[in-house]
């Protein structure tokens, strides 16, 4: 067992809540003080292996959940907001925000949402039209970035939904995967909808339902997955309504349009796990060693499907891989971000551009492997690809994506990608970054701007490639 001090406060607090037992009744089923579970609550005291051994015992937990950081993402974001020169000179130091993170999650979330208004507003003053305009949303956080933050919080994996999809993939016979026939099948046996695949009047339309007649018209120009997925996606809107609706209505957001736009996500999360049900999928990436291809063919899915929901893979005593996968579109913005792994993205910037994944736009149909070293020194394998997505003919719309997935080395031996590769000889790793306004490395030659921790030096006499240098 892993020696480093695991601080649980707010995970034990949860879970006594969870149960709805006092603290001195937590106290007698460990076989411990009440005062000591205070001082655990509190952080005061760490973890022992013992009463580790008695949580896994007492309540079904596994070591996974307890020993794995949750919150290394909110630390990540916690990190990246002080680093900003607002906080010059008062910034906490790294334990006071591991604390913050831990001990208060719920104030921690309210300093991310209040540093994203503050950003918010200085860029509306920075454009007196812009602040000047009727904007709908009402707010500084956009409900897009609202369900973009409850995904990220909930480590992506949804396990009520999840569940129920993979139940769903046991009556449908997907051994391993779904198939177009079966779905559109049960679609006209259980719930009377008659399926078209059409030539649509609107290009960019992938699937419509009509209530009155009960059909659903599937845009014929998808490729096969995408196909799948849309059946998969109308029959979890129709079957897992309910279940959708309390998800979503139980979520903390601040705006009716949150609400209706985390449906959705919930309705496509549930697609993807009907696709790829979690176990059959999970004995299948680690017999395959993680081969996207393989995969990918095995599960009539796309890269992207695959590589997305590899990244979900968080089920406790069922874990698979810990990765993170991100879509980046032709101008380098992260349009989609999931981290299960240590590494978490930019939340305020753009994607470090060192990372292999802005490489992929230039070799479309390969899988690109990269070994990287990030500043606080832990190391990474990355894979990156990219695919082009078309609807119509020649004059038809086309969507560009370039992807990258990856793990920590240590758990690298596990993906067929890495079973040539040096995973121990330093000068074998790429030095990489977060993104620019946080990265500390002083002699990288792709830096756009200073990082905001430091300040700069402009030599006289002495040009470089990058025009200053950073104290």
């Amino acid at each position: 067992m892993s020696q480093r001090k695991v601080f649980a406060g707010a995970r034990l607090r949860a879970l006594r809540e969870e149960h709805q037992i006092t603290q001195r009744e937590l106290a007698r089923r460990l076989a411990v003080s009440t005062s000591y579970v205070n001082q655990i609550e509190n952080n005061q005291r760490p973890l022992t292996a013992s009463l580790m051994l008695a949580l896994v015992e007492q309540f079904g937990l596994d070591f996974d959940e307890l020993m794995g950081d949750r919150q290394d993402r909110m630390l990540a974001d916690l990190r990246e907001i002080v680093a900003d020169p607002l906080f010059a000179g008062t910034a906490p130091g790294l334990m006071a925000l591991k604390t913050l993170s831990t001990q208060t999650p719920d104030v921690a979330h309210a300093l991310v949402r209040l540093y994203e208004a503050y950003r918010k507003g200085n860029e509306r003053l920075a454009d007196m039209d812009a602040a000047m305009a009727d904007t709908p949303s009402g707010g500084f956080q956009t409900a897009y970035e609202e369900v973009r933050d409850f995904f990220h919080y909930a480590d992506n994996y949804l396990d009520p939904l999840d569940r129920a999809a993979e139940t769903l993939a046991v009556e449908l016979g997907a051994d391993p995967g779904l198939t177009e026939t079966r779905l559109v099948a049960y679609l006209a046996e259980v719930h009377d909808v008659t399926v078209h695949f059409v030539e649509p009047d609107e290009a960019q339309m992938l699937r419509a339902f009509d209530r009155q007649t009960r059909t659903l018209a599937v845009n014929a120009r998808l490729e096969p997955p995408s196909r799948i997925f849309q059946l998969a996606a109308q029959l979890g809107g129709m079957e897992q309504v309910t279940l959708i609706g309390e998800i979503a209505a139980a979520a903390p957001f601040k705006s009716s349009e949150a609400t209706d736009i985390c449906r959705i996500g919930l309705t496509n999360y549930f697609a993807g796990a009907l696709q790829m049900p979690y176990r059959g999928f999970l004995e299948a990436a680690e017999a395959l060693g993680y081969d996207l291809d393989e995969l990918a063919y095995r599960f009539t899915a796309s890269l992207e499907q695959v590589g997305h929901r590899l990244s979900t893979m968080q089920r406790p005593k069922a874990r698979g891989v810990p990765f993170f996968f991100a879509r980046l579109d032709a101008a380098g913005t992260i349009t989609k971000r999931h981290s299960a792994a240590p590494l978490q993205f930019a939340r305020f910037g753009g994607a470090c551009p060192l990372w292999n994944v802005h490489s992929a736009f230039e070799h479309r149909g390969r899988i690109l492997r990269q070994r990287a070293e990030t500043p606080d020194g832990r190391r990474y394998l990355f894979l990156a690809w990219s695919e082009e997505k078309r609807l119509g003919g020649y004059r038809g719309p086309i969507r560009r994506y370039a992807y990258t997935l990856g793990c920590e080395i240590a758990q690298a031996s596990r993906l067929v990608y890495a079973t040539d590769l040096d995973l121990a000889g330093v000068e074998a790793f790429d030095p990489i970054g977060i993104s620019c306004r946080i990265c500390e490395r002083p002699h990288c030659p792709q830096r756009s701007v200073p990082p905001l921790t430091a300040g700069i030096a402009v030599p006289e006499g002495r040009r470089a490639v990058v025009p200053y240098e950073i104290k």
